[in-house]
Formats: C-alpha cells, sequence, structure tokens
C-alpha cells in the first residue's frame, strides 16, 4: 500500500509539473498576443486563434482571461521569442522554441541541457530547413472525404489528411488555422481536439535503436521541458 501511494503521488506531481507548464506557456503566449494588439479577440485574431488553441487544450477559463486582463492593465513584461537548433544522439534533431525576458540565462540554461545529453546546439537554419510550420489537428472520426469536403469549402489549404484507428490527422497551412478549426467545428460540434496547435513537423523521421541514444535523447528531451523559457520542443524522432 505504501509502495502504490508513492506511485500515485508521484504519478499526480508529474501531471500536475505538466499542467502548470502547459498553463504558464499559455499564459506567455496570450499575453504576448493580447499585448501585440487589442486585448479583444474580436478585434485581434491572433489573441482568438490562441485562445481558441489554449481551450482545445484544456487550459481553463482563468487562466486565459488573467493572461488578457494582465495584458490590459499595462503590466511591463517583454518576452523575447528565440529559437535554438541542435542535434542529439543518433540522427536526431530538435528545435526549442522560447519565450524569455532574460535571452542570456536561456542560453545558458539551454546550452546546459544538450551539454547534459551530450548533444550538440547548432546555428540558425541548422535543423529548421528540413521542417515544415503547419497547423495540426487530431481527433476521432473517420470520414476523410466528408472532412476534406468540408474545410474545401471554408477555403483551407489543407496540407495533409488522414485516418489511422479511427484518429484524424488535418494538417493546414499556419495561415489557414483558425478557418481550419471553425470548419471542423462546424461539422463536428462536440470534437475533442487530442492535437490542436501550430506545429514544426519534420520532412524525415528517424528511429533510434541504441539504448544509449535513446537514453541521452529521453534526457535531452526532458531536461528542456523543464526550463521555464522553453516553450516547445520539436524533434524527428519516432517514438
Amino acid at each position: 500500500m505504501g509502495r502504490a501511494h508513492e506511485v500515485r503521488a508521484a504519478s499526480m506531481a508529474k501531471t500536475a509539473a505538466m499542467k502548470s507548464k502547459l498553463y504558464s506557456r499559455f499564459g506567455k503566449e496570450l499575453y504576448m498576443a493580447a499585448k501585440a494588439g487589442v486585448p479583444d479577440p474580436d478585434m485581434n485574431l491572433t489573441l482568438k486563434r490562441k485562445i481558441q488553441e489554449a481551450k482545445a487544450n484544456q487550459v481553463p477559463a482563468d487562466v486565459i482571461k488573467r493572461a488578457i486582463e494582465k495584458a490590459k492593465g499595462g503590466t511591463v513584461e517583454n518576452y523575447i521569442a528565440n529559437r535554438y537548433e541542435g542535434f542529439g544522439p543518433g540522427a536526431s534533431t530538435v528545435i526549442i522554441d522560447c519565450l524569455t525576458d532574460n535571452v542570456n540565462r536561456t542560453v545558458s540554461e539551454v546550452k546546459t541541457c544538450f551539454n547534459k545529453a551530450h548533444a550538440k546546439l547548432g546555428v540558425s537554419g541548422s535543423v529548421s530547413y528540413n521542417y515544415s510550420e503547419v497547423g495540426l489537428f487530431s481527433f476521432e472520426y473517420s470520414d476523410d472525404e466528408g472532412m476534406l469536403e468540408a474545410l474545401i469549402l471554408a477555403e483551407v489549404d489543407v496540407v495533409d489528411l488522414e485516418v489511422e484507428d479511427g484518429i484524424m490527422s488535418v494538417q493546414v497551412a499556419i495561415s489557414d488555422f483558425h478557418k481550419a478549426q471553425m470548419a471542423i467545428e462546424e461539422l463536428i460540434p462536440d470534437v475533442k481536439f487530442d492535437v490542436c496547435e501550430i506545429t514544426m513537423l519534420p520532412n524525415e523521421y528517424t528511429t533510434l535503436t541504441e539504448s544509449e541514444d535513446i537514453e541521452l535523447f529521453n534526457r535531452l528531451i526532458n531536461l528542456l521541458n523543464e526550463v521555464d523559457d522553453v516553450q516547445q520542443v520539436y524533434h524527428n524522432v519516432q517514438l
């Protein structure tokens, strides 16, 4: 019983940490979107899209509201968006997007993560040239023809659409992210998104076979996700 309690407690702590990270990430992004324009989603399409993305990722309404109110209140917090690229074990590559108020601190922390995982930080463009930025949606649905028709009628540029085991994955041009989400929600009013975000997808995936490479790669990803300034981590490893 004692061991079971410890396992449950550890699992709950991990889940809480993941939620905290997610809320922090969206809090910053919502704040920046509201600050960059009018803090009203009806007049700020970037903010509107970010709110929809946050809701699709089960971010609580009070987290969204606090971020927007913070921007309305004139709080002076300036975050700089930075992207770092690097090479992990085997043929793995990694892209890290950050929002930071202290670039030197962030660079140092990201470098430390790479060093601890025996990985190498690259220069700008050394990895991202082999990735594509798309709007990505994943949800339960199997009628690919019906979905494609709905997206075309909504004038969405569909990059890819596939169904596997009842789960539909839709990739769209990032400029059509908002239109695509509206079209999906209109076709499936009670849709629950597993994924609803703008992301970087590798043009080619790699598989790590050596146990040491797998261990080092997992260490790198876990360390990066623990850095407060890291918003997103993308990679080309087929898990």
